[in-house]
Parts: structure tokens; sequence; C-alpha cells
């Protein structure tokens, strides 16, 4: 059977009571001199003209001065730094004359060893009527403080100076894609003797490189070769896709002009390309402008995967001119690809255009912006050549805001309506 030691005490008892009792009372023993002189902060009283009455161990530790230096002989701006002086004068005096105290100044005071950051209260003692009599001010060590702040403002500079860099970086970045995106674009259209041409090309994000690409270029005997497509994927990938394609479409329009032909040769090229990768295809329309001596222009086309080209009428109607069946370039080793033919009369008008147009997003309910209402907003367009509809449509894409959230590229190629002719005067 276990016995308890009744001499042991319990936890908590009389006894622990009596030492924390005993602690307290050790502590209470300290003279009321003794908490002045080694205050964890300087202590000091001046009179009323800033002459030190009475100052304690701690500051005077700090300053390294012996007390008969002080008392009575300085006041208390002949312990402040140059700086300091002038800020007590022109802040720190007139503040406290007309407050009766002031509290947390930043000071620094000449210490032994060196300018000493300190942070400095200071209040007037009045008689009962209210007369001043004399100041009491405490001096905090601040620096621990001063060395934190110093370190923070090292933290915030750093952090400011790489935001900028980082600013920098990103509007470079944004000027080579910007000067790389140019690149994979004609800077401008030839003039094409018979026909009128227009272009637009939207950007969805300054930092991410398109896929969309377009041209227009002169081919022998008077024709001319256009094409407008579209690459899977954004960024550098995508780019060198667009380059490889814009490229190969010029050499194959250079060796044999027939549309499917030229689609089938950029289709040969990229799958060989990317086959033991990443796959990487696109879509596009690839076509050829005959100018004839009448003034109409005949016009074969092709298209691999790519939306169908719309033409507005010079009566103003709109319509597709359908090219079903066609597979997306790259993706089979084999692919078909659909041909067209029609006839621009003048005042006719071509668009070709990327699935970032009929993909917008629009209204409330996000829906798809579409075939139906591009043929819709194009009919509603007076039939006034290629530049004029391009810039409606540039309205357009600009409408739809947020949901625009692809590239989109714009080629229009029309034949130029006849200039009305004069009336003839009456012949009286």
């Amino acid at each position: 059977m276990c016995r308890i030691d009744q001499s042991e005490p319990e936890p908590g008892g009389k006894q622990d009571a009596d030492a924390t009792d005993a602690v307290f009372t050790s502590l209470l023993e300290d003279s009321a001199e003794e908490l002045y002189e080694q205050a964890p902060c300087g202590y000091l009283s001046t009179l009323m003209d800033g002459t030190i009455a009475k100052i304690n161990t701690t500051l005077l530790d700090w300053l390294g001065l012996a007390r008969s230096e002080v008392v009575g002989r300085m006041r208390f701006t002949d312990l402040l730094t140059v700086g300091g002086k002038l800020y007590h004068e022109t802040h720190f005096a007139p503040l406290l004359q007309m407050k009766g105290e002031i509290s947390g100044i930043a000071l620094d005071i000449k210490a032994a060893g060196g300018r000493m950051p300190a942070l400095v209260t200071s209040k007037v003692k009045t008689s009962e009527d209210g007369e001043p009599l004399l100041i009491r001010t405490t001096v905090f060590d601040a620096r621990d403080r001063r060395a934190y702040e110093a370190e923070l403002l090292r933290g915030r500079r750093a952090a400011e100076e790489a935001r900028r860099q980082s600013e920098a970086d990103r509007v470079r970045l944004q000027e080579a894609l910007a000067v790389l995106q140019q690149s994979l674009l004609p800077a401008e259209l030839p003039v094409v003797p018979g026909l009128e041409a227009g272009s637009y090309y939207h950007t969805a994000s300054p930092d991410l490189l398109g896929g969309d690409f377009y041209d227009l270029f002169p081919l022998d005997t008077g024709r001319w070769a256009f094409f407008l497509g579209d690459v899977c994927g954004k960024g550098p990938q995508a780019a060198a896709v667009t380059s490889l394609a814009r490229y190969t479409l010029r050499a194959a329009a250079l060796h044999d002009a027939d549309p499917v032909t030229v689609l089938t040769t950029l289709n040969t090229v990229l799958h060989e390309r990317y086959a033991s990768g990443d796959g990487r295809y696109c879509t596009a329309i690839f076509g050829i402008l005959h100018p004839a001596d009448d003034g109409h222009v005949d016009l074969h086309l092709a298209s691999g995967g790519h939306p169908s080209a719309l033409i507005q009428r010079a009566d103003g109607s709109a319509g597709y001119l359908p090219t079903p069946g066609g597979l997306l370039i790259g993706v089979l080793p084999r692919a078909p690809f659909t041909a067209a033919r029609t006839r621009l009369l003048p005042g006719d008008t071509l668009l070709l255009y990327t699935d970032g147009l009929t993909e917008a997003r629009t209204g409330p309910d996000r829906a798809l912006y579409g075939e139906d209402a591009l043929r819709a907003f194009t009919a509603t367009q007076p039939p006034t050549g290629p530049k004029d509809l391009i810039t409606a449509l540039s309205g357009l894409l600009t409408s739809f805001g947020n949901g625009l959230d692809d590239d989109t590229a714009l080629l229009a190629l029309g034949v130029p309506a006849p200039s009305p002719t004069p009336a003839s005067a009456d012949l009286t």
C-alpha cells in the first residue's frame, strides 16, 4: 500500500503563495530614486528656458557625461544634434508651449558613441493656478527601431526597384513580341490594279503571340494570290508554325498556284515537320484572283477546315461561299480540301476572317456571335468597298469588349464600283 509523504507541500498550496508574496515584496522594496536613476529610459527635468535641473543615470550613461557637467550647466537642446536643435526650435518647442505636452517625437541626441536616434516625450508641469513650472521629458532609445525602419526602407526600395525592373522587362518583352508579331503579317497590303484591299488584326493578349496570319501577293500573268489562316495555340511555338505556314504557302503558290495543290503542299510540310512531336495544325483559305478586262474578277479558292468566306454583293446582299469537307491542315498525311469558284463583279467584296470573330461571346448569356449574325451585320453595311467594311467590322470587334478573347484577323478584297457619271446639263 502506497503512503503519501505529508511533509512535501502540495502544488499551489500556502507555501507557494508565501514565496510569491516574498518576491513581490522584494520588488516593492526598490526605492523611487533607484527606479528613477536606473530606468530603461532617460529622464530629465528642465526649467522653462530649457536648463537641465535633473537627469537620471541612464541618460547620463548614454551621453557619456557626468551629472556635474550637465545639471545647471546645459540646456536640453545642447544634448541634440544640429538637425535635432533645428527641429526643436521650429516644431517641438512651439507645439509644447501651445499644447502643454508632446509625445513620440523622433530626435537625435549626441551620445557617447555618436548620434543616437531617440523618441522624446515632454510634458509641462504647472502650478495650481496654471503657471508653468518645469518640463519633464522622457527619452527612449530608438536605435533598434531606427535600424528596423532602415531595414524596412531598404526592403521597400529593393521591392520597388524589382517592380520597376519587372515592369521594364515586361515592356521590353511586349515590344519584342509586337515586332515579332508584325514580322508574321504584311506591313501593308500591296496595291492591286482593278482591286481594293483592306485588312485588320486584333491581338487578344499583348503578352502572347497570336497564330492568325494573312497575305496578298502577285503571281504571273496579272493574277494575285491571297491567304488567311489560323494556327492552333499561341506563343512562340504557334508563331513558328505561323512563319512556316506563310512561307510555305508563298513558295508553293509560285510553283503551282492551284489552291488545292497549295494547301496539299502545306499539309505535307506541317505533318512531316511535327509528326514526331506535339502535333501542330492550322486552318487556312488560299485563293487566286484573276482580273478580267471587262471589270469582273474570277475567284478560285480552297479551304482547309477554315470558316467559309463571306461575299457582300453590290446590291447589299451577303452570303457565304460554301467550302464544306475541307480537313484541318497538318493532322493527316493526306487530307481532302474543298475548292470553290465564283465571280466578283464591280461593287462586290470578299471577306475572310478567323474564328475569333464568330466565336466572340455576346450578351448577358455570353452566347457565341456566330456566322448568321456576321452575315446579317454585313448585309446592313453599305456596299462601299473592302476598306469601309473592315472599318465597320473593327468597330464591331471593339464593341465585344471582354467577349472577344481570341486573336482575330480580317482580310477583305473587292472590285471597286464604277464611279457615278455626272448628269449631263440640259441643253436648250
